[in-house]
């Protein structure tokens, strides 16, 4: 039996798929010390991984991103879903198909988002079921958690909930709403009574990341039951988006360092999206550690790259896997040789227009799609002023961060060239 300390207790975790072997497995991941540690971790999921990848002709991703619907019940500022066409559902039939598909090539690990994924709580309690040696996991809102889901989320064992949340109450209800605060920390409460690991999400922006940096408020979610959490920052993506909303360079940095700080300290595990480069060993979007389908269908590189030459209608989730798109991306991974620059999207925005354009590939965002062109045109600055921190935070890395780095870039080339190697786009 495994253990790990969560929040000064020491906790038994189940095997896998067991929700708590999901935080268990990813606290793995991020803060694997070398080679060797990446390769065994998990019931050796990554060799599991190598191997898929050879059979099947194409990196395999460690986790599919599923948006069951484009509807939510909230309308949160700065939220692309706002923006979505409303009445995008993947049917219940196409849902359990997908999965089929995604363990036949050996992906285990499927996460729910949207929309808010919860509009659609019974299909994805019949799917986790069904699909019970599959880890599921829903971004959610929290406000339609209940006691009654609870018990179920306990009953299943294999589907985890991050629980979005905005900082403080006022920062909380001033991006999604009047009471939504409340009713996540009531959600949360819900789940640490049951004795159910779940995490926090919150997204960062211009007037929010001192808080959402802060020891007050991590010291808040972990005291509520968080088993860790994920943190995003906000991206501009939409051409209504509200750049004013996006962190400079050194409110960027201002996060990192204080996350990485608090981490240590506390033994605590906060997955900083776009400040975590070096731990996750740059972009792993396209299948090498993330594949994304959104409501309409259309596999995208992750959750926040809203461009695409698949639809999981047409093709199977294989083909999209070894699409011209999704192979020319991987092709151009990684985008940069400091790791705390992995991201395309805001770190290295000429590479989204050139992979978009030499990958065919065409807008997905649903609701008012934009070219590579005008998103990377919101990034140029700030990805220039970033570049200039992020080479002196680099160097300021642990030793091991550091040497590591470029043994995995080795290990990556090595698994290219036997998975994307065997095959001519």
């Amino acid at each position: 039996m495994k253990y790990m300390m969560i929040n000064g207790s020491r906790e038994e975790i189940p095997p896998f798929p067991h929700h708590k072997s999901y935080v268990y497995r990813s606290r793995q991941f991020f803060t694997a010390k070398g080679i060797v540690n990446h390769l065994t971790m998990g019931d050796f999921i990554t060799l599991k991984e190598l191997y898929n990848g050879f059979k099947h002709k194409c990196s395999i991703p460690r986790v599919l991103l599923v948006d069951p619907t484009s509807d939510c019940n909230l309308k949160c500022k700065g939220c692309w879903s706002q923006d979505y066409e409303s009445g995008h559902n993947i049917s219940y039939e196409k849902l359990d198909d997908i999965l089929d598909q995604a363990e036949e090539l050996g992906i285990m690990d499927c996460l729910m988002t949207g929309g808010e994924p919860l509009l659609r709580k019974d299909d994805i309690i019949r799917l986790c079921t069904k699909h019970n040696k599959m880890t599921f996991g829903a971004f959610t809102n929290a406000t339609l958690i209940d006691e009654e889901f609870a018990d179920k989320l306990a009953e299943l064992g294999n589907l985890n909930v991050f629980i979005s949340i905005e900082g403080t109450k006022e920062e909380t209800d001033f991006r999604r709403g009047k009471g939504v605060y409340d009713k996540a920390i009531e959600a949360m409460d819900i789940l640490r009574s049951k004795n159910i690991g779940f995490a926090f999400s919150a997204c960062y922006h211009s007037k929010n990341y001192k808080t959402i940096a802060s020891d007050e408020f991590l010291d808040r979610m972990r005291e509520k039951g968080a088993w860790f959490g994920w943190l995003f920052q906000y991206i501009p993506v939409g051409s209504n988006a509200d750049t004013s909303l996006v962190c400079t360079a050194k409110e960027r940095a201002y996060v990192q360092k204080k996350i990485m700080d608090y981490c240590k300290k506390h033994d605590y595990l906060v997955i900083d999206f776009w400040n975590n480069g070096h731990l996750s060993f740059g972009c792993i979007g396209a299948g090498v550690g993330f594949a994304h389908i959104n409501a309409k269908g259309d596999v995208e590189p992750c959750a926040f790259c809203h461009y695409s030459d698949s639809n999981i209608y047409d093709v199977s989730l294989g083909d999209a896997l070894r699409s011209k798109f999704f192979t020319v991306f991987r092709e151009s991974q990684p985008f940069s040789d400091n790791p705390l620059m992995p991201c395309p999207l805001i770190d290295n925005p000429q590479a989204i227009i050139d992979v978009v354009n030499a990958g065919g590939a065409r807008s997905t965002h649903l609701a008012d799609p934009e070219s590579a062109e005008e998103l990377a045109g919101k990034s140029f600055e700030r990805a220039k002023e970033w570049k200039i921190l992020a080479d002196d935070l680099f160097l300021e890395m642990p030793e091991h961060n550091r040497k590591n780095f470029p043994r995995f870039l080795r290990y990556f080339a090595f698994k290219k060239g036997i998975t994307d190697g065997r095959r001519k786009v």
